[in-house]
């Protein structure tokens, strides 16, 4: 079974392979490292935070997270061509288990990251999402090392670029595209945000567009009656708006920007708007792109038949809609390993924790029939995508803890 993730530590159900690894020396070790640890955590988070890496602009946290790989004498560190940053704990075997967290955050490089500590928190853009997610990789692999454990299957740790907006997972796309990694990875632990109740174990898929409208642009005065991108935009809003969205299965669509104009005595030349549609029915969003192209196509005819009838020269009008963003979805079976694993990781902790579907990384792996999982990275977040980002640390510990004990038992570790 060539992506099964299955490895020695299947010779006991999850539920008694927890507590065995659990008993070792060194995982007990780790697990009081992770404890003592918090104020390198917190430096950790807090000078990622303050770099700037909105996607296709994470170079430099690129740069500082192979820095600190170094730090820790993982092996095998490289970059690849987009950016991802990989790094290796050793294993006996030739099938890697996966953590990863993303780099990039949605914020453009101007924005201010002033990132301060009060108390248990920590404030500023990007401090959870993801800042919080990589430091907790970094800890993973920082335990590991520091205690000397020795997993059956290497560990591969990977910070990649591109999860955020018009990132569009690009960075895990680039990394399941290499035969190497597709061929050599066997299960997948994403880590993003905060928290410790959640198992993303089912991808939402999304679909994102720009719609471009061109039109001869002129005076609001002189040339009143010229066609106008603007009210072409407007008018397919409106369809769009009134367009059915069903609660079951949960559907969403969204404008979320729309732009356009030069002054108010002006009739634009160009206008644009960009356009998501999320939902757990792959038909559903079909369904609503083919409803968005009705809608820009109908609104173009509308324009152009009144532009004609206010007897103007030929309308020029045209319109463009490009494809900016498609995320794939995809879900765990409820037998799938990896969820097995997690689970009695979860009941080992007494931690309380549903299955949800969201997107994230861990959309790759899943829509490729891959076992792969997202989970938070301990503590609490809040604010995301906002200069009013939170994220406070208490209780990080359970949330490391978990992943620790996730990927050492999907590794497997030897007595």
């Amino acid at each position: 079974m060539p992506h099964d993730a299955r490895t020695t530590a299947d010779v006991h159900p999850p539920q008694e392979e927890v507590a065995r690894v659990c008993a070792l020396p060194e995982v007990q070790a780790a697990l009081d490292w992770i404890r003592t640890s918090e104020p390198r955590f917190v430096q950790w988070q807090m000078e990622l935070a303050r770099i700037p890496a909105p996607p296709f602009g994470e170079s430099a946290r690129s740069r500082w997270l192979t820095d600190r790989f170094r730090e820790l004498s993982l092996d095998a560190i490289q970059t690849d061509d987009v950016g991802n940053v990989f790094a290796v704990h050793p294993g006996d075997g030739v099938k890697f288990i996966s953590l990863s967290a993303h780099l990039d955050t949605v914020f453009p490089s101007t924005t201010p990251l002033h990132i301060q500590q009060e108390g248990t928190r920590l404030l500023g853009p990007g401090v959870s999402d993801n800042a919080a997610g990589v430091t907790a990789m970094l800890a993973i692999a920082a335990a590991m090392r520091a205690t000397a454990i020795h997993p059956s299957s290497p560990v591969l740790f990977v910070g990649n670029v591109g999860e955020e907006g018009e990132g569009d997972l690009r960075g895990m796309r680039h990394i399941f595209s290499q035969p190497r990694w597709l061929d050599s990875i066997a299960a997948s632990v994403v880590v993003d945000g905060a928290g410790a109740d959640t198992v993303v174990a089912e991808a939402l898929g999304s679909r994102r567009f720009e719609i471009v409208v061109r039109g001869p642009g002129g005076h609001s005065w002189t040339d009143f009656g010229l066609p106008n991108p603007i009210v072409v935009l407007s008018h397919a809003v409106a369809a769009l708006a009134s367009t059915p969205v069903p609660a079951t299965p949960k559907t969403t669509l969204n404008v979320g920007v729309i732009r356009g104009g030069t002054s108010v005595n002006s009739i634009p030349e160009t206008a644009s708007m960009r356009v998501d549609i999320r939902s757990t029915s792959p038909a559903e969003i079909d369904r609503l792109e083919k409803a968005l192209r009705v809608a820009v196509d109908q609104a173009v005819d509308d324009e152009q038949r009144r532009a004609i009838s206010a007897q103007k020269r030929p309308p020029q009008l045209a319109a463009e809609i490009v494809t900016i963003g498609n995320r794939p979805a995809g879900e765990l079976a409820s037998s799938a390993h990896i969820l097995q694993v997690i689970r009695a990781v979860d009941a080992y902790l007494d931690n309380p924790a549903q299955v949800q579907r969201a997107s994230t990384d861990a959309n790759i792996p899943l829509s490729l029939g891959r076992e792969a999982i997202a989970l938070g990275a301990g503590g609490r977040g809040g604010g995301a995508h906002t200069f009013q980002e939170w994220f406070d640390c208490s209780g990080r510990d359970l949330g490391l803890k978990r992943i620790l004990l996730t990927i050492l038992l999907l590794a497997g570790v030897s007595e």
